[in-house]
């Protein structure tokens, strides 16, 4: 397997398919062992079912469409040439969701310069209250909360780069599609708990850092 693969800059592909989730994992599997033998077509199908979380876990890390589409080339690059090393065909996903996660981290470090991230937004088809970031922080917001959003926004932002690594990649991850805590424990490399710990330490540091907008 000598040629690159071109990946689509398209991150609107719906990752989840039809069928029961034992059918969508055997097929996962299928796709995964053709990969493995060269299958180019196979690979940038796997692709296809994570393209939108992977687009969308990078962009919050790193809050430039730019450096996003760069490390989304880098990690499917990367996948497709390590492949190989994947055991189980059925965790494609976390697997892949992991290389995006630990790399972006890596990315925005060496980036040396301010980047903001804005996680206020939910993720598409997410409706439901409690989630978000806003929903996370807004509770008690002032009635006049509209009118200082610029000022939220910022120390939303300074909070956010406070936050260590790991509780910011859980955070993010957690609020994104809605990732079960066990998928975000593979991709951090953490156990179940840890993921638990992360999210609700990020939540709460980032109440005590936003507490004047929260105010009755």
């Amino acid at each position: 397997m000598t040629s690159r693969p071109e990946f689509s800059q398209d991150p609107d592909l719906d990752p989840s398919g039809d069928g029961s989730r034992a059918a969508h994992a055997d097929a996962e599997r299928g796709l995964v062992r053709l990969a493995q033998s060269g299958d180019r077509e196979a690979f940038m199908a796997l692709v296809s079912r994570y393209q939108r979380q992977c687009a969308a876990i990078a962009l919050r890390l790193l809050d430039n469409p730019h450096d996003t589409s760069d490390l989304l080339q880098d990690c499917f690059l990367r996948a497709f040439e390590r492949i190989g090393s994947l055991k189980d065909g059925a965790r494609f996903g976390s697997w892949l969701m992991r290389i995006v996660t630990n790399r972006g981290l890596n990315f925005r470090r060496a980036r040396n310069k301010r980047r903001l991230v804005s996680l206020d937004a939910p993720a598409p088809g997410r409706e439901s209250k409690g989630d978000t970031l806003s929903d996370v922080v807004a509770a008690g917001s002032a009635p006049d909360f509209a009118t200082h959003s610029k000022e939220f926004r910022s120390a939303i932002d300074r909070a956010m780069r406070k936050l260590p690594d790991r509780q910011r990649a859980a955070l993010v991850l957690f609020t994104i599609r809605e990732l079960p805590q066990k998928q975000i424990a593979e991709i951090l490399g953490c156990s179940v708990e840890a993921v638990k710990w992360y999210v609700f330490t990020a939540r709460r540091e980032l109440r005590r850092e936003l507490a004047e907008f929260l105010e009755e």
